[in-house]
């Protein structure tokens, strides 16, 4: 499909801008204000793209006074970015990617110096692989472990290899006032004196410019339509890249009219918890009502995606913590809150349960491969969970602080949901196995020793085979022995002995200084009775 300038002449371009109007402004105020912010410096401009309708907006409003500018003006780099959790509503991703790959072929045509760029988390920190792998509870509003590691930091690292590149950038992003007050206030506390940016909160040498700010979701929705309902200038709902907007229009009824995930490049951009298009796991929320409204409207195979999600979101029941989570944190500590201000010190705290229990993780991982293999089944291409991520969870799972899995489970539990094999590294398999493990459960009962401290002991030594220098090998020996060991009962137990002892030390001493008190005073009554007597 033709572009708009190749489709009409420049003058039919000129007087559509002139006459549609957004937030009580020609349409042709805010082309020229991005153009003349475009042509001021040599900075490159880093676009979020998010694939919802804000985002869609800046993307067009953008790309019109691009096309608006003489050839020779158009010279500065823009890098549309678009960052995939892994974890996105799958129909989401679909269309994000659909439009990314549209953009970059009308930019190629176009000759506009457009590309797109799809940024996603490390292995290492992606959702599965921290909760799957390492045990992480399921987000909540008290602790949203997923956004800095799945959003902020993929988006901030390619931000920042651009500053390397270019000293300074600047980042298009399509916040608007009426969509969060909380942000808008952020962006004009760092408004740059006299100019349309704002310094970035966080990342040096990066600027924000926000063109649609102060537009209402009535003016987005009109500027995808292209104001074009009220023109015969280009059809309605077409992008000036050449594809249909109406999809997008679809998807927002067909989930409620949710809004988007914006694209977070800090801490004080809006978070996804109000039922947003975003990741389709998220437990921020009590109800996902964007995807029950996709499903409601003919997206019924997303259905078990809900459940599961709805499953996740159970976990955090305050109720169920103790049922789904080890009582030990990862470092093998039993952790109990801090006293609250104008409580008493020594009052009982409320234990802090760990990470999720490994036999729960496992039987999570065998429903998600399930359901991606019968989703794939009845028609639909989807990835659930990655290869690299199932590589990333099985290192894992053997190297578990306080579960080291030496049976080697994942690829059991993939075996027995495809009915094949993934190329597992042979030389990634433990050293030991479970029948390795059956033997130390056995002696450990017999000489009533923790097995578990045991194995971490057995893998520490492992680890520092074939060193010339074992350097700090007593100190990791010795942190391990400092963990807490046995159930929770047994260390509950052993904590109240110590603190029992602690009590009847703090009272020896005082008992000690009571003695002392009194003979000294003794010794001065003797002294000024020896004093009288001469």
């Amino acid at each position: 499909m033709s572009s708009i300038v190749q489709k009409y002449d420049l003058e039919d371009y000129e007087a559509f801008i002139d006459r549609e109007v957004f937030a009580g402004r020609p349409l042709a105020d805010f082309v020229t204000e991005v153009q003349r912010i475009y042509v001021a410096d040599k900075r490159p401009w880093v676009i979020g793209f998010s694939g919802g309708k804000d985002s869609t907006a800046i993307m067009t409003l953008v790309y019109l006074a691009l096309l608006g500018l003489e050839p020779k003006d158009r010279q500065k780099p823009v890098f549309v970015i678009s960052s995939d959790t892994l974890v996105e509503t799958p129909v989401v991703v679909d269309m994000i990617t659909g439009t990314l790959n549209m953009i970059q072929d009308g930019a190629k045509r176009d000759s506009l110096p457009i590309t797109t760029h799809i940024v996603t988390p490390e292995v290492e920190d992606t959702f599965w692989v921290s909760l799957l792998g390492k045990g992480y509870p399921a987000p909540t509003r008290q602790f949203r472990w997923c956004t800095e590691r799945i959003k902020i930091d993929p988006i901030s690292l390619f931000i920042k290899e651009k500053v390397a590149q270019y000293d300074e950038v600047v980042i298009v992003l399509g916040s608007r006032s009426a969509e969060s007050s909380s942000r808008a206030q952020v962006i004009a506390k760092h408004k740059v004196d006299g100019s349309r940016l704002a310094r970035h909160t966080t990342l040096a040498n990066a600027f924000v410019y926000t063109p649609v700010e102060t537009w209402g979701v009535n003016d987005v929705w009109d500027l995808l339509r292209g104001g074009y309902k009220h023109s015969e200038f280009i059809d309605e709902w077409e992008s000036p890249w050449g594809t249909s907007n109406l999809p997008l229009w679809t998807l927002y009824m067909h989930s409620s009219n949710q809004g988007e995930c914006p694209l977070v490049i800090d801490e004080s951009t809006p978070s996804c918890g109000n039922s947003r298009f975003g990741c389709w796991t998220c437990t921020v929320v009590t109800k996902d009502k964007a995807m029950e409204g996709l499903i409601e409207n003919g997206e019924e195979w997303m259905l078990p995606l809900l459940q599961y999600r709805d499953l996740l979101a159970s976990t955090s029941d305050p109720s169920k913590k103790n049922i789904y989570r080890n009582f030990k944190r990862r470092d093998g500590k039993v952790i109990y809150q801090k006293a609250k201000e104008g409580e008493v010190v020594n009052a009982q705290r409320k234990h802090v349960p760990g990470p999720y229990w490994f036999k729960y993780r496992k039987q999570w991982l065998e429903e998600l491969l399930t359901i991606e293999k019968q989703i794939n089944d009845s028609g639909h291409s989807i990835t659930l969970i990655t290869e690299p991520e199932l590589h990333a969870i099985r290192q894992e799972w053997f190297n578990d602080p306080n579960e080291p899995d030496w049976e080697d489970s994942l690829p059991v539990i993939y075996h027995r949901v495809y009915g094949h094999d993934l190329k597992w590294s042979q030389n990634d398999r433990p050293r030991f196995d479970a029948e390795d493990s059956k033997l130390l459960e056995q002696l450990g009962d017999e000489f009533d020793v923790v097995p578990a401290m045991i194995k971490k002991l057995i893998e520490l030594e492992l680890s520092m085979e074939g060193l010339s220098r074992r350097s700090g090998v007593f100190n990791k020996i010795s942190s391990l022995l400092k963990q807490d060991w046995g159930s929770l009962e047994e260390i509950q137990e052993k904590q109240s002995q110590l603190q029992a002892k602690h009590e009847y030390d703090l009272h020896q001493i005082e008992i000690q200084d009571y003695e002392s008190a009194i003979r000294e005073v003794d010794g001065i009554l003797q002294r000024d009775q020896e004093a009288e007597l001469i």
